[in-house]
């Protein structure tokens, strides 16, 4: 009896400090909880209840006639049906992953549709279901919110022109690729992230061979701070009006350097040119240019008529460049908080031309039905329910229908500044853009104090 009284002394705070050890880790250090109580729990509900929970998911066949034939000789336990051949689980810091090779007569939507089942049969936050090959697919299987505090994979495959800037739900990276996805429009209020999402963006083209130029019609205010990575910059719709004549010749000269190039008869229209800069001798290629486009309905808002002609100009070189940019190495990046069609003639046009779409907490349903609504309607709610207590959470969507949420991580405008400066260097030359290029003042290096303080010599 003593013993067990000792033990219940002992023992009881103990347990008790272990499980609020282990709820603290949970709240506040989901990565941690996961690596050392989640995985091994969730492990071991997965290989014990394997059978039992896709048979009640409704994911086994009827085993084949020599199946049976064999389990009636050599036992005589029942036949039970035949579940998907499951693979090595892998863990990994933020799930598990699984592949199973589906049983003649299954579909990976069949998979799919008991996802939400799948999760709370095995205790984990999500499951997401990929297609592998034919007869193949992949559950991933993520254990806590990794929204909630997000931290970018340390290894990310990183490319010419590709640039991770945000988590998926899934826990993989989400990469702004701009030679699969050459356009992309980017929505969001203010203080949703968006600008947290360019600032990724520009920080992560900055170290690479390109021309970044700016259009920021907020007086430059968040662009600004990156001039000395950027080709040019305009900070109203005046310099607007004049810098994408610019760029329009700039990309005419790109589409005859392919023409000459590739023996098409000058008269061809550019629109008839099917190739691009990509094609051509490397010591001929002209360098990649990323036009960073703020505040885009600063661009479409007029008050008299002569700004009304200026503005149809300016939307008409916009929707020429998204037309045509692509081959000639010419990409645009559209953000706002506003986007419809009520901005004016040219909107929608522009909007179909721009094939990425990501959305943050908008203030109206109409710029997500704007951003989303023509290729995933129902991903138009999921950007609607967006709290304003999660910035940088947004909904990612593209033209092939598919949706997903994601989140950009922190990184402050210094951070995002000093990048830009280290790599100034970098910053190409267009013999195009330089009356555009923005004035970047000279720091003045203070001289360093001497270490020791010179005393004067007396006779």
């Amino acid at each position: 009896m003593t013993d067990i009284a000792t033990l219940l002394e002992v023992g009881g705070p103990v347990a008790a400090l272990g499980g609020g050890g282990a709820a603290y880790a949970r709240a506040k250090h989901p990565g941690i909880y996961w690596s050392t109580v989640g995985l091994p729990m969730s492990t071991a509900r997965l290989l014990s209840s394997y059978g039992s929970v896709m048979e009640a998911c409704g994911l086994t066949v009827a085993p084949s006639r020599l199946r049976v034939l064999a389990v009636k000789a050599t036992t005589r336990r029942e036949v039970r049906p035949v579940p998907p051949r499951r693979g090595i689980i892998r863990p990994t810091m933020t799930g598990l992953r699984l592949r199973l090779r589906l049983a003649p007569g299954q579909e990976p939507a069949d998979v799919a549709a008991s996802a939400e089942r799948l999760r709370h049969a095995w205790g984990v936050h999500a499951v997401y279901v990929t297609t592998i090959k034919p007869g193949v697919v992949e559950l991933r299987l993520v254990g806590f919110d990794v929204l909630r505090k997000v931290r970018m994979p340390r290894k990310v495959a990183a490319d010419f022109l590709k640039v991770p800037v945000a988590l998926r739900e899934d826990a993989t990276p989400f990469v702004r690729d701009y030679r699969t996805v050459p356009h992309g429009l980017t929505l969001g209020a203010t203080l949703s992230g968006k600008s947290m999402y360019l600032r990724h963006l520009v920080a992560g083209l900055a170290r690479q061979p390109v021309a970044l130029v700016g259009i920021d019609c907020k007086r430059g205010v968040e662009l600004a701070p990156f001039a000395p990575r950027l080709s040019a910059l305009a900070t109203d719709p005046d310099q607007a009006a004049e810098l994408l004549p610019a760029l329009i010749k700039e990309m005419e000269d790109r589409y005859d350097l392919i023409k000459v190039r590739q023996g098409i008869a000058p008269a061809t229209p550019d629109e008839e040119v099917t190739s691009d800069i990509w094609g051509l001798p490397e010591h001929e290629r002209p360098v990649p240019v990323v036009l960073l486009v703020d505040e885009v309905a600063e661009l479409f808002l007029v008050a008299t008529k002569k700004e009304e002609e200026r503005r149809d100009e300016m939307v008409t070189q916009l929707i020429r460049l998204a037309q045509l940019g692509r081959a000639a190495g010419i990409y645009l990046e559209v953000c706002g908080q506003r986007f419809g069609a009520e901005l004016g003639k040219g909107a929608t046009m522009l909007r179909a031309q721009l094939t990425g779409r990501v959305c943050h907490r908008v203030n109206d349903e109409a710029s997500a039905k704007m951003a989303l609504g023509d290729i995933a309607p129902e991903a138009v709610s999921a950007a609607c329910a967006i709290a304003p207590e999660q910035p940088g959470l947004a909904i990612a969507g593209d033209t092939s229908g598919g949706w997903s949420r994601i989140r950009t991580p922190y990184l402050s405008l210094a951070d995002a500044a000093k990048t830009c400066h280290a790599s100034a260097h970098l910053v190409p030359d267009l013999p195009a853009l330089k009356p555009f290029r923005p004035h970047v003042p000279v720091r003045l290096v203070e001289p360093a104090a001497p270490v020791v303080k010179p005393r004067p010599v007396t006779d």
